[in-house]
């Protein structure tokens, strides 16, 4: 009986399905507003307006919002944007970044 091998794009569609994904989790405080929130979250991960307010009103009411569900090497990327996007320039306390963190996907 001839022997079966999988087909290498099978194999490669498999190995993709079953990669686990990590959120990139913002984290709430008080040295930033919610315009600089929205302002993030566009020029970042293009969120339209309505999403971009709806995650600055549950990070300040929660403490924490997703804003991205991903692969761990995009997941990290998208966390080291949000630590490398600064200050918010209309709070004069506000001395750097908000802070994010990556967790594995549940």
């Amino acid at each position: 009986m001839p022997s079966v091998t999988a087909n290498p794009e099978t194999k490669k569609q498999t190995e993709d399905q079953l990669a686990p994904l990590y959120n990139v989790v913002l984290l709430d405080d008080d040295e930033h507003t919610y315009e600089y929130v929205v302002e993030m979250l566009q020029k970042l991960f293009a969120f339209a307006d309505g999403d971009a307010w709806n995650h600055a009103v549950e990070v300040d009411t929660t403490g924490r919002t997703v804003v991205l569900t991903c692969e761990l090497p995009q997941a990290e990327f998208g966390r080291d944007q949000i630590h490398a996007f600064g200050a918010d320039w209309r709070m004069p306390k506000s001395k750097g970044s908000m802070s994010a963190t990556v967790e594995p996907c549940s």
